[in-house]
């Protein structure tokens, strides 16, 4: 006999979760499937980025900027160290560790939030009458019966044609953070957010890395005048970035006791190179997860993509059927699935669920830090938007001073008429922070003054926000 809940939600990442649980505290019989599992077998919610994306990859780039710190920067604060060494295992020990506090965490707020968990895959079997038949497969094989459906099951790594994911030698973003020891060269394919993450981390304790970019600029999503500042700083810490390549033949062969892989390319000058590296991490994009979904079995309709079609609400063409998050249009990133998650709960309850797609913030966790809110200066211009623009450097921030981290800027987009702020761009210390208060203020449509005029404590990096927005009407007070 099949179970019956108010609302179904397949997934428990980002999207998924937060879906679930605010389709309960809004008075829903709530239940969420997911089959995410742990070295034992357990569940581990939190999709993606819990398990193998944003919090594993941030616990390493945390470990690694210690070790970086520890080797080039104690020295001048006195502080000195014999014997250093990196520990690999123990390093991705605590990684596990984290990523096992977060799953907890998930599971602890289903069981406050009386939301019933499922440990499986969650598929559509038929439409009945007032909803849907939903199989889960695992363990303990289920069969429920919703009202309301949230299908929020998120993405997977793109693989190369012709060069499939072993997560040994040729490694998507799950095995580029398991390696169990730092690789003497390693290879990227892509430089998006996980190609320069990845890069760091590994580049820190001692590899070699080499970046292949197919597209001819660098971020070509930042703002221009920010993305070649970041440039300019991974060419000073020895990431090699080729930009416009033509990647070719990836092939793999014993040398000893190691495998190398070889990666065959063209450059942006036309000239034919092959690079041999121990490890190559191919980041070139993810695709929606639907494979297992059984969507012919009700009629749900997919993109050429493989996408989930969804209206601006994130209604299917199913009545009664939502999605979130990864599987459907707009950026990739937990955040805007947290807030459709959020949003699609409301509108179930019959309430105005919003999304403002234009202030979701972008955040790259490199040494700088990039992060961004609205449009971009060639975005402006393309657009024949008139504006005004103002920055202001780190190296004239006390804090960032005392830190001993002056690398880039903080860069406001105003209307040249009403003043608006229409775009923030940081690259630099703690970029990841400083922008939410660019997301504040572009929400309530602040204007550069607005920001100029409000106090910010003294010394912080957050000065540097305040000044970047005086610098918009040229009367910067430290620069």
């Amino acid at each position: 006999m099949s179970k019956s809940f108010d609302v179904i939600v397949i997934g428990a990442g980002p999207g998924g979760y937060i879906a679930a649980i605010r389709a309960a505290q809004l008075g829903f019989h709530v239940a969420c499937i997911d089959e995410w599992s742990n070295a034992a077998g357990g569940p581990a919610p939190g999709g993606t980025c819990t398990n193998v994306g944003c919090i594993p990859s941030k616990a390493l780039l945390q470990s690694s900027e210690h070790y970086e710190h520890a080797v080039k920067h104690f020295g001048e604060h006195g502080i000195s160290l014999k014997d250093l060494k990196m520990d690999v295992a123990q390093m991705i020990g605590r990684k596990d560790a984290v990523i096992k506090q977060n799953n907890d965490g998930i599971l602890y707020l289903f069981k406050k939030n009386k939301v019933t968990f499922f440990h499986g895959r969650g598929s559509f079997v038929q439409t009945v009458d007032g909803g849907y038949e939903i199989a889960v497969t695992g363990s303990k094989p289920e069969t429920l019966t919703g009202r309301q459906i949230v299908i929020a099951t998120g993405s997977s790594a793109r693989a190369l044609p012709g060069a499939p994911f072993d997560e040994i030698n040729i490694l998507s973003n799950d095995g580029a953070l398991r390696m169990g020891a730092v690789p003497k060269r390693l290879g990227i394919i892509g430089s998006g957010v996980i190609g320069l993450e990845m890069g760091s981390v590994w580049r820190r304790l001692g590899a070699e890395v080499t970046v292949l970019e197919g597209l001819p600029t660098f971020l070509g999503a930042a703002d221009e005048q920010i993305a070649k500042e970041a440039k300019k700083a991974f060419d000073k810490q020895g990431l090699k970035i080729e930009l416009g390549v033509k990647v070719g033949e990836i092939t793999s062969a014993k040398k000893g006791k190691q495998t190398q892989v070889g990666v065959a390319y063209i450059d942006a000058q036309g000239a034919e190179h092959k690079l041999e590296v121990d490890k190559l991490i191919v980041s070139i994009g993810r695709v929606p997860n639907t494979a297992g979904l059984n969507p012919e079995a009700v009629g749900l309709q997919l993109d050429e993509r493989g996408a989930i079609v969804v209206d601006g609400d994130c209604k299917t063409n199913l009545p009664g059927v939502w999605a979130v998050g990864d599987v459907v249009r707009g950026p990739m990133l937990a955040h805007k699935a947290e807030e459709e998650g959020v949003a699609v709960a409301e509108r179930i309850a019959g309430q105005h669920g919003h999304v403002d797609f234009n202030l979701i913030p972008w955040v790259i966790y490199t040494s700088p830090e990039i992060a961004w809110v609205g449009k971009t200066e060639q975005q402006l211009k393309a657009e024949g938007v008139k504006y005004k623009a103002g920055t202001f450097p780190f190296l004239a921030n006390g804090r960032a001073r005392a830190l001993g981290d002056t690398t880039g800027m903080v860069k406001f987009l105003a209307d040249a008429a009403t003043d608006e702020v229409l775009g923030v761009h940081i690259v630099g210390p703690f970029a990841s922070e400083l922008i939410a208060e660019a997301c504040v203020a572009m929400a309530f449509r602040a204007s550069s003054e607005d920001i100029a005029r409000i106090c910010h404590a003294h010394p912080s990096l957050s000065e540097a926000t305040k000044e970047a927005a005086l610098a918009v009407d040229k009367r910067t007070l430290n620069f």
